[in-house]
């Protein structure tokens, strides 16, 4: 009796025992990490020009009494392009040439003088000393004559300095004098494009001057021309900044621009930013598992979840910058991380991205 007793009560122990309980996996949404290679590209806006310049002024000064040319006027090497008033460089020409006259009259004088006192040197009518004294005053007439001859000279260079030529063919693209205007020598008056290749010209920050190279491809397209894109080389670039701007002055050649492409128009130039910048990682804002101070995130290791302290970086409305912490190809959880526990069982969905 006592053995069925005994039977009985292990038979209703092993009824009445708990049964364990089975964890069923949290299902997750969840995202891989993958890097970003896109670089940024930069624009600067420039000007059409001419890869010569040639900034013409007058070698005296004067008023202007003539021009013969317009902006966008074509002209070849030699043409007469202004004129300043000659007459008062004329004056001066007449009397360096008076001085010229009296000098060749001073120095016939002092030969004829010289000529005579050595005859009478030689026959011994006059002293040594006499002699050498109209020796030496032919000398200085004859250095006097060479100088007003070397004045007048001057005086007709001053002469055909009044015109101002070009001294190349081209084109003229800007005039900065006008008749009956008074200018000085060395003042730039008109600016003249020589025939040949066109540039853009532009300015770049000092930040973004070691994204360029000499020789350097660059794609450039044209405010009035919306359909029309040339590739440009950088030719030369400055190798001071501007004092003023703190810029740098860039020249991209253009190599056989279209005819359309005007002088002075407006261009854009495209510029890709640096290479070596280390790629970013980006993530959404809701896999972002804030613990304490510490930023984290929670990885996907096979069926649990682990969680991995991470440095983050700049965000925007949807995304987050990482800049240590993951790696490329680590799978981590998109959504839902506040409800998650350190080794937990998940089980993985489709991806939020």
């Amino acid at each position: 009796m006592l053995i069925i007793c005994i039977v009985i009560a292990s038979l209703w122990y092993l009824h009445q025992k708990p049964k364990a309980v089975v964890e069923e996996p949290t299902n997750v949404q969840t995202t891989v990490i993958r890097s970003n290679a896109t670089k940024s590209e930069y624009t600067y806006s420039g000007e059409v020009r001419g890869r010569y310049e040639s900034q013409l002024a007058f070698q005296v000064s004067g008023k202007i009494i003539r021009r013969n040319v317009e902006v966008g006027s074509t002209v070849n090497a030699g043409d007469v392009l202004m004129e300043i008033d000659p007459k008062d460089i004329q004056q001066t020409v007449n009397s360096t040439l008076a001085q010229v006259s009296s000098a060749e009259s001073q120095v016939h004088l002092a030969e004829s003088n010289l000529r005579r006192y050595s005859q009478l040197y030689e026959e011994g009518a006059v002293a040594q000393m006499t002699y050498e004294q109209y020796r030496n005053a032919y000398e200085v007439a004859l250095a006097a004559s060479q100088q007003a001859s070397a004045q007048y000279a001057q005086g007709s260079n001053q002469l055909g300095y009044s015109l101002l030529y070009a001294d190349k063919s081209g084109v003229i693209s800007a005039i900065k004098a006008e008749i009956g205007q008074i200018v000085s020598n060395g003042q730039t008056v008109i600016t003249i494009v020589q025939d040949g290749d066109r540039e853009v010209e532009i300015s770049i920050p000092e930040n973004r001057i070691k994204d360029l190279q000499l020789g350097q491809e660059l794609s450039v397209t044209f405010w009035a021309l919306p359909n029309t894109m040339v590739i440009g080389k950088v030719r030369e670039i400055a190798p001071m900044a501007d004092p003023a701007t703190r810029t740098y002055n860039v020249r991209v050649s253009l190599p056989n621009p279209p005819p359309e492409i005007k002088l002075g128009m407006t261009a854009t130039v495209a510029l890709a930013g640096s290479s070596n910048v280390a790629d970013s990682i980006d993530i959404p804002l809701t896999s972002v598992y804030q613990n304490g101070d510490t930023p984290s995130v929670w990885v996907v290791d096979g069926d649990i979840v682990i969680l991995k302290p991470v440095k983050l970086g700049q965000m925007n409305d949807k995304m987050i910058q990482v800049l240590d912490g993951l790696q490329q190809g680590e799978r981590i959880v998109a959504n839902g991380v506040h409800k998650l526990r350190q080794g937990q069982t998940v089980k993985v969905g489709d991806d939020s991205l």
